[in-house]
């Protein structure tokens, strides 16, 4: 069985910092990053890693805050958020893929999806 399973969500004031985890089983991946949607709005490209790599892409709204990393020993995706604003408020998914090559922001490209965690930044 193939799950990722996401943790760490939760209520930070603006300012404030939060990290997700999202723990992988049943598939080596070969990328693996983090979407998010806020209330009627669209899925937005958050960040990326290449899991042998650690090649990282980051959404424009999130650079410089926002910091994608992997514990290969641990088959564990992580995003720590710092300096949150209001605006991250949304629902932030991992995502992850076995294809050999893929366009890291394009939702598309990745077959393996968690179920979710509900980060709120109140002002």
């Amino acid at each position: 069985q193939v799950q990722l399973v996401e943790s760490g969500g939760g209520l930070v004031q603006a300012g404030g910092s939060l990290r997700l985890s999202c723990a992988a089983s049943g598939l080596t991946f070969t990328y693996m990053g983090w979407f998010r949607q806020a209330p009627g709005k669209q899925r937005e490209f958050v960040a990326a890693i290449t899991w042998s790599t650690g090649y990282t892409a980051y959404g424009d709204s999130v650079k410089g805050r926002f910091t994608i990393s992997r514990d290969n020993a641990k088959n564990t995706l992580y995003l720590q958020m710092d300096s949150l604003k209001v605006e991250d408020t949304a629902v932030y998914t991992c995502a992850a893929t076995a294809r050999r090559s893929i366009v890291t922001v394009n939702s598309d490209h990745y077959g393996y999806w968690g179920q979710g965690t509900q980060v709120t930044v109140s002002s």
